[in-house]
């Protein structure tokens, strides 16, 4: 399934990269230590998470992620939109909280990683 398949079953926004909706999702990740994230998620992952600022596009792109969720409405910082846009990373967006969000995406057949 790809970022935008992904985006519009989980009634996702897409908030920032929406040149970059055709890569491929392979599994999930969830968490809001970066170092964690760098450590565990996997290539082609999504990553949900509460963080805002510019790093989270940083290490989306060294672990090579699909796509950053954020949660509960959270909106993110400029520098982070504009980092994410020079980069072509997906940022996404629901109102819901982390774990309806992660619900929906297990649903869908989005498993996390291990």
């Amino acid at each position: 399934m790809t970022v935008k398949e992904m985006a519009e079953r989980a009634e996702l926004e897409v908030l920032v990269g929406a040149d970059g909706l055709d890569v491929e999702v392979t599994g999930g990740y969830a968490a809001d230590l970066i170092s964690t994230v760098m450590a565990n998620a996997k290539q082609d992952n999504v990553w949900v998470t509460w963080h805002l600022h510019p790093n989270i596009v940083a290490a989306a792109l060294i672990v090579k992620l699909s796509a950053i969720i954020l949660v509960s409405g959270r909106q993110p910082e400029q520098e982070t939109v504009q980092r994410a846009q020079q980069e072509g990373m997906p940022i996404l967006g629901s109102s819901l909280p982390a774990f309806e969000i992660i619900g929906r995406l297990h649903g869908m057949g989005i498993l996390g990683t291990v």
